[in-house]
């Protein structure tokens, strides 16, 4: 990949892709095994919304930001940042192991750390080992991992948690390795770009939309659980957000299984866009790491919900 800060010449095919900065951090890392994004030209940005409004203004093609992570669980800025604005769809998703090393200048020993800087979401995942093996250091949070350790390599702070490829970059050198308090931690990235068609169903996709409810009243998280239920469509992720305008004005942010070309899982983001204010579609794109979607309960399957249509439209016909 091809790093830089400016234009690109875009008649010479040249893709720019956006991802949550500076070089060193697991976005990039996440970012190289993007096959698309071999040689093209990556424009590192200081947080997650610089990196989906480079999209959004035409800066940038895609943006590859966090999402989820198996510990900490979701990145609430990416949640919130794709809820509102102009849209943006998610056309594939990356699972990266994430493994953090303590970093330091070298010959900095363990009994000079007094500061330790990193991104919250990497503090909640070695905090425990922070606590047992340097009781006495602060931990100052940062923009990203790689930021923090970029600031060490400057004499800001004295170590960063952060990913082994930051310290290369930063001229660093590992106090300690491995240090994450749950090892085979995992974070989910997805690839961002302007709306299009989605890719094609592969038979392991995922599909994720924000449903924001009409009004606050009793069963509504029910009523959008139930559209996907009866029509056999499972849920790999749903939360609440609030949506900043009063105290109990929620939308819901959900993932499920399978492709809006799926005829159970288009029929039931109709029903929702019946029954909910506003329905935000943000792509159906293939599961990362996963094998054939779960097989469908009986009457689920597309031959299914083409028989009962043709079923309703001979009775109409009488």
């Amino acid at each position: 990949m091809e790093s830089g800060t400016g234009g690109v010449d875009r008649v010479r095919g040249v893709r720019r892709y956006a991802y949550l900065g500076p070089e060193g951090t697991f976005a990039e890392a996440a970012l190289r095994t993007v096959p698309e994004a071999d040689g093209a030209f990556t424009l590192p940005q200081r947080t997650v919304p610089a990196a989906i409004e480079a999209v959004r203004a035409d800066e940038a093609d895609a943006a590859l930001v966090p999402i989820e992570n198996s510990v900490e669980g979701s990145v609430a800025t990416t949640l919130d940042e794709l809820a509102t604005g102009a849209p943006l769809q998610i056309v594939r998703e990356i699972l990266l192991p994430v493994v953090f090393s303590l970093l330091v200048r070298p010959g900095t020993d363990a009994a000079a750390v007094k500061t330790v800087a990193t991104h919250p979401h990497a503090e909640a995942q070695t905090r425990r080992w922070l606590r047992d093996h340097l009781p006495g250091a602060d931990v100052v949070f940062t923009g990203s991992t790689a930021g923090a350790a970029m600031a060490v390599g400057h004499g800001e702070y004295d170590a960063a948690v952060a990913a082994p490829i930051a310290g290369v970059h930063a001229k660093l050198e590992p106090l300690a390795e491995d240090i994450a308090d749950n090892p085979g931690g995992v974070t989910r990235f997805v690839l961002l770009t302007r709306p299009g068609p989605p890719p094609a169903p592969t038979g392991r996709d995922k599909t994720t939309v924000v449903a924001f409810i009409r009004d606050d009243h009793t069963g509504a998280l029910l009523e959008v659980l139930t559209e996907f239920a009866v029509r056999g469509v499972n849920l790999t992720r749903i939360e609440s957000r609030p949506t900043g305008e009063l105290l109990g004005r929620y939308c819901f942010s959900v993932d499920c299984e399978g492709h809006i070309a799926d005829a159970r899982v288009g029929d039931a983001l109709a029903a929702l866009h019946r029954i909910c204010a506003d329905v935000r579609y943000l792509g159906s794109y293939p599961r990362a790491g996963a094998a054939e979607n779960k097989p469908l309960p009986p009457g689920r399957d597309d031959t299914a919900f083409t028989a009962a249509a043709d079923w309703v439209r001979t009775l109409r016909n009488g």
